[in-house]
C-alpha cells in the first residue's frame, strides 16, 4: 500500500510540473520582453525625420545649397565666374546670417521639386513665380518681387504683335517647366521648350523661333539698346505674378527667410541690392 501511495504522489507531482510549463504567463501570445518590429521602428524614424529642423540640418552641414538657372538680373556669372545678381546676392547675405556658406547649383528647372525633395539642393532661389504647382509642393517664402511674363520679338516686327490675338501664328521658345510655358500652353500657342530663358532668347535671335516668353525683369535687363540683344524687344504682357523662394515642404527655413527679408527691408539693404540690379521698382514691401 505504501508503494502504491508513493507512486501516485510522484505521478501527481510530474503532472503538476508539466502543467506549469505549458501555462502562459499572461495570454497565449504574451511577450513582455519582445523588441519593437522593423515596421514600427521605421514609422518612428519617419516621424522623427518629418519633425527635424531644416534650419538645423543646413547649419549642421555648414552649407545652404541654392538651386538656380542662369537668369540675369537674378542669378548670373560675372567675368570671374562668380554668381551674382539680386537673388544670388541676397542668398549670400541670408547664408551669412545663418552662419553657413552658400553654394549655387545649376538645375534643370523642370526637375526643381525633385531636386529639392532629394536634398540635392536646399532651396530654389531664382526668380521663381509662385504658381499653384510650386506652392502646393514647396514651403515658400513671402513674395518679394513683382513680375510678369512678356512676349519677346525682333524689334523690326514688334508693331505687328501688340495683343494676344496677334500671336496665334507665331512659334515660341520657352523655358521648360516655367511660368512662360504655362502661359503659351494656356493660350494654345505653338512652342518649343528649351533649358533656360537665356536659351529662349537665343532661339529668337537665331530666328529658329519667332518669339519667346520670359520674365519681364529678365527682359528689361537683357534685351534692347546697350545689351547683347539690341535687335529684340518685348511687347505683350501676358499676366501679373510674384516671386518667392521655395524650400522643402514643412521647412522652417522659409520662416527664417521671411524674418531676414523683413529685417533687410527695414534696414534698407534689400532696397540697395535691388537698385544694384535695377529691380527696385518691382520690390514688394516686407
Amino acid at each position: 500500500m505504501k508503494k502504491l501511495l508513493a507512486m501516485l504522489l510522484t505521478a501527481s507531482v510530474i503532472m503538476a510540473v508539466a502543467g506549469c510549463g505549458n501555462t502562459p504567463a499572461s495570454g497565449s501570445d504574451a511577450k513582455p520582453d519582445a523588441q519593437p518590429s522593423e515596421s514600427s521602428v521605421a514609422a518612428e524614424s519617419s516621424q522623427e525625420t518629418s519633425q527635424e529642423s531644416d534650419l538645423a540640418y543646413v547649419q549642421d552641414k555648414g552649407t545652404l545649397v541654392v538651386g538656380i538657372t542662369e537668369f540675369e538680373p537674378m542669378d548670373y556669372q560675372d567675368e570671374n565666374g562668380e554668381w551674382i545678381g539680386f537673388d544670388a546676392d541676397m542668398a549670400k547675405a541670408f547664408g551669412e546670417s545663418l552662419g553657413v556658406d552658400v553654394e549655387f547649383i545649376v538645375i534643370d528647372w523642370d526637375n526643381k521639386i525633385m531636386e529639392l525633395n532629394g536634398k540635392t539642393i536646399d532651396c530654389v532661389w531664382n526668380g521663381m513665380t509662385l504658381t499653384s504647382e510650386v506652392t502646393s509642393a514647396m514651403e515658400c517664402s513671402k513674395t518679394y518681387l513683382n513680375n510678369a511674363q512678356v512676349v519677346v520679338v525682333p524689334a523690326d516686327v514688334a508693331d505687328q504683335y501688340q495683343d494676344t490675338d496677334s500671336l496665334s501664328g507665331l512659334t515660341f521658345a520657352v523655358e521648360t517647366g516655367s511660368a512662360g510655358e504655362e502661359q503659351v500652353s494656356g493660350l494654345n500657342l505653338k512652342y518649343t521648350a528649351v533649358a533656360s530663358q537665356a536659351d529662349a532668347l537665343m532661339e529668337v535671335s537665331a530666328k529658329t523661333s519667332d518669339a519667346a516668353v520670359i520674365d519681364s525683369l529678365m527682359a528689361a535687363a537683357m534685351i534692347g539698346e546697350g545689351t547683347g540683344y539690341a535687335d529684340l524687344t518685348y511687347t505683350v504682357s501676358l499676366n501679373s505674378e510674384e516671386y518667392g523662394v521655395g524650400f522643402r515642404k514643412g521647412s522652417d527655413l522659409a520662416s527664417a527667410l521671411n524674418d531676414f527679408f523683413a529685417a533687410s527691408y527695414a534696414d534698407g539693404s534689400l532696397l540697395e541690392c535691388a537698385k544694384t540690379y535695377g529691380v527696385q521698382a518691382a520690390l514688394i514691401e516686407q
